[in-house]
């Protein structure tokens, strides 16, 4: 399914009210977590909320989706750092239980393996939060990233570099490699939120709506998916042909 909301606020409360639901239904739930500008209001609307209604995070687990190699976690531009900054840091969380790929591993090989298998050891993911990339990455998987994909370290291409790019002081800085949970362990969430908002996503989401499932835009994975919702502003939407926004709920 998918909604269509006015603006990125309402998409965020929308979010956040979705994931506290799950949180008071099973507390020690474990979620996927994303990082990026789509996510920001996200993260302030939940922590609101969660500071309003007292609810308990302290069992809660979570498995960023990717990290840059290169950058260590104080590092500004990490997203350690990020969600440390926009999230970790602002609710009573146990530290022993948010779970980010290490940018810094010596074994890039093991790193990558323990990263999946920790997922899987703690009965995989109950939601998966995603962002949009605009050439239609989710995670860091690029175009062409095999379907069955577990964590890895990925090259990431030029575009992606250009559009990060913004969050740096100049493009030397932007590293040239990620660590990223893969397709697969994403699809084994067993439900997944697809968030996106702003119309430089617009062209992306109308790709996403025409192309079948397929390697060449690894979001279009999630159209296999039993339980997935996609979550726009209108701007987001803004290109969809009528013929598809009469199939939003």
């Amino acid at each position: 399914m998918f909604l269509v909301l006015p603006d990125p606020q309402a998409v965020a409360a929308y979010v956040s009210n979705h994931l506290i639901q799950l949180i008071q239904r099973k507390p020690n739930a474990v979620l996927g977590l994303a990082t990026g500008g789509t996510m920001e209001p996200v993260y302030q609307q939940f922590v609101r909320q969660v500071t309003a209604l007292q609810l308990d995070v302290a069992q809660l687990h979570s498995f960023n989706l990717d990290e840059y190699v290169g950058l260590s976690q104080a590092h500004p531009q990490s997203y350690n750092y990020y969600m440390h900054q926009h999230l970790f840091n602002l609710l009573p969380f146990t530290e022993a239980q948010l779970h980010l790929p290490d940018g810094l591993a010596s074994d890039w090989q093991t790193e990558c393996q323990h990263y999946s298998a920790r997922i899987q050891q703690e009965g995989g993911l109950d939601l998966q939060l995603l962002g949009i990339g605009s050439n239609g990455h989710i995670g860091f998987n690029e175009p062409g990233t095999p379907f069955d994909s577990r964590t890895h370290v990925v090259e990431l291409l030029e575009r992606t570099r250009q559009d990060n790019g913004r969050f740096f002081s100049s493009m030397d800085e932007v590293p040239h490699h990620a660590l990223t949970m893969g397709i697969q362990d994403i699809f084994e969430a067993k439900e997944i939120l697809l968030v996106v908002t702003g119309e430089h996503k617009a062209q992306t989401m109308l790709n996403y709506f025409q192309s079948p499932a397929s390697e060449d835009m690894p979001a279009t994975v999630l159209k296999q998916h039993s339980n997935v919702r996609i979550v726009m502003d209108s701007a987001a939407a803004s290109l969809l042909p009528e013929t598809v926004l009469h199939q939003a709920a």
